[in-house]
């Protein structure tokens, strides 16, 4: 991260068969749920990455070859994941600079949701944390998204910028040479500079002051932490990294950041844990910024935020949807069943069958959810977890890539232990449009 701007603050039962007939409706398609992650993923590239520093000077700065280094790692496991890729060169004080960018195929050309992080570190050390932690996140996101042959409405694009830490000037010689046309295709911008903070904080990037639209991103940005029950706190990294250019252009903005050189409070540190009176990184900017500078909760609550947003931003392409919304009860101590048939599509169900379920029930660790296939085989989603907590209500990804997509399928509750009960409001089945990984 540029360091010219100020530090940022602060349904069968067992004793009779009941089993509601389904219906098809026209209700909107469900939002397919990101994939996790691995923080061994982002930890490997991290790891590469030191490596990488360790052969080149101790650096990945801007001109030295530690960066292009650097560079043709990430492009080359971008390669090989099904990413078309093109290296964009610049000159910054007499050296040639990179920018890396890479786009996957689909999505509408004319809606572009793009999402990038810079690449160089300073040259007093390797820059781990700032900002491999962003690169690599943004990396195995990436990754995640060829994996599960994401097919999205809107078109992803991914960046990796040099010259950062010398005044933004390979995102700024990226957005400056767009022309106009091109420019206007880019509906949003997502930027993670240093995710691993040793000392975190979990800052999201605030929409004041930013182009319209960007209230999307940062409520977007704001959602994975709201569904695991991390506080997170607005911050204005005015133009300290590289969303500046874009947000000059008029392009929404957002992004996520751990903290640099400011001091955590005592506030922050309460509900976070960490060290009040300290640098979120204490290593910002210096030869200590190494693999051992990283917080792996950090780096991995945030590349989990990054495929959130981005799943969520990017759309679902509609396919088929099959709903039982009719009510069926979960007695005490009970097995119940509620069927949905599919019909009419050809082939397997995707390897990310969306389960949506909304189960009413006082006492989540009670139950166990199945989703039957057809021929019987039995997915879990939920196995008795959430103890006290109320009702089950999201969606779910199922890998059915094996079973035949048309026929019966059954969501299945069983309520283990005594005292409470609940009913399946309502569940469905979206078999979205995904190519084959």
């Amino acid at each position: 991260m540029r360091a010219t701007l100020a530090s940022l603050g602060a349904a069968t039962l067992l004793t009779g068969a009941l089993l509601i007939a389904p219906t098809a409706t026209a209700a909107p398609p469900a939002t397919l749920a990101a994939p996790d992650i691995p923080i061994a993923n982002v930890q490997a590239h991290l790891n590469q990455l030191q490596t990488i520093a360790n052969n080149n000077g101790g650096n990945r700065a801007h001109g030295r070859p530690g960066y292009r280094a650097s560079l043709d790692y990430i492009q080359g496991r971008l390669n090989a994941a099904g990413y078309t890729t093109s290296v964009q060169s610049f000159t910054s004080n007499g050296a040639t600079g990179f920018n890396l960018v890479a786009d996957w195929p689909g999505g509408d050309p004319n809606d572009i949701l793009m999402s990038g992080s810079h690449l160089d570190s300073v040259s007093a050390g390797p820059g781990i944390n700032d900002n491999g932690s962003g690169s690599s996140g943004l990396l195995e996101v990436a990754l995640a998204v060829s994996r599960t042959g994401f097919q999205p409405r809107k078109h992803l694009r991914f960046g990796w910028w040099g010259a950062e830490e010398l005044g933004l000037i390979g995102s700024t010689f990226y957005v400056n040479n767009l022309p106009s046309t091109e420019r206007a295709r880019i509906k949003g911008y997502l930027n993670f500079d240093m995710i691993g903070s040793p000392n975190p904080g979990y800052f999201v990037y605030s929409a004041s002051g930013q182009p319209a639209g960007s209230i999307t991103l940062q409520r977007a940005l704001e959602g994975h932490f709201a569904g695991i029950g991390v506080p997170t706190e607005l911050t204005s990294v005015g133009g300290r990294s590289d969303h500046a250019a874009f947000a000059r252009s008029g392009i929404p903005v957002g992004g996520l950041f751990t903290g640099a050189e400011g001091l955590k409070t005592a506030a922050q540190a309460q509900k976070w844990g960490g060290s009040s009176g300290v640098a979120y990184d204490r290593c910002y900017h210096r030869s200590c910024d190494t693999i051992s500078n990283i917080d792996a909760t950090a780096t991995d609550r945030m590349s989990d935020a990054i495929a959130t947003a981005i799943w969520a931003l990017a759309g679902t392409p509609p396919g088929p949807r099959f709903e039982n919304p009719n009510d069926v009860a979960i007695p005490d101590l009970a097995t119940v069943e509620s069927p949905i048939t599919v019909t009419g599509v050809s082939g397997n169900a995707p390897a990310t069958l969306a389960v949506g379920v909304d189960i009413r029930h006082t006492y989540q660790g009670d139950l166990v959810v199945d989703v039957l296939a057809p021929d019987g085989t039995a997915y879990n989603i939920h196995n008795r977890t959430g103890g006290s907590a109320d009702n089950i209500v999201g969606t779910f990804t199922v890998n059915a890539s094996s079973e035949v997509a048309n026929g019966t399928w059954r969501l299945r509750v069983r309520d283990a232990a005594a005292q409470d009960v609940g009913t399946i409001n309502l569940w469905s089945l979206q078999l979205l449009s995904f190519r084959a990984s």
